[in-house]
């Protein structure tokens, strides 16, 4: 869903003007509100806030889901697969030592930028206005529809 920060839903609603990107991926990366700048973006390691205690952007609606992960895979990846494969050729050390060495690396190195990433993608988020949608009440109200049981299969609801 696409979300336009800059008109407000109703008089209550507060207007919040996207950063650029630069700018918003500079703010999400350092944990810093991607419109403002000033509040913070998560509240745990990885939990975003429901919004910014400055300007009162609705931070939790930016899911950026699997994407922080795909890019510390990616990027730990092109780092440290060329380093493991010039040792392997250069010196050719037995695997446990493989591991005992590229292992603790490779999780260190994507603890510590999953964070940075998934706030630079928060920040890309926000200039783009892709929001989640808020469906939980509307799931709650509607009735599951019954599936129809497989032809020659019981059905196991009745």
């Amino acid at each position: 869903m696409r979300w336009d920060a800059t008109t407000s839903g109703g008089d209550k609603a507060p207007r919040f003007v996207p950063a650029p990107l630069g700018t918003a991926l500079g703010r999400g990366v350092r944990n810093r509100c991607p419109y403002c700048g000033v509040g913070r973006v998560f509240a745990g390691y990885l939990t975003l806030v429901p919004e910014c205690s400055n300007c009162h952007a609705p931070l939790a609606r930016l899911r950026a889901d699997d994407a922080p992960p795909y890019f510390v895979i990616f990027l730990v990846g092109h780092l440290l697969v060329p380093p493991v494969f010039w040792v392997e050729k250069a010196y050719e050390p037995p695997m446990w030592l493989h591991m005992v060495i590229w292992l603790p690396l490779f999780t260190i190195l994507c603890i510590l930028l999953l964070r940075p990433i998934k706030g630079a993608v928060v920040g890309w988020m926000s200039t783009l206005g892709i929001v989640s949608v808020e469906d939980d009440d509307d799931e709650k109200e509607a009735p599951a529809a019954a599936a129809p049981p497989l032809h020659g299969l019981p059905d196991r609801n009745a």
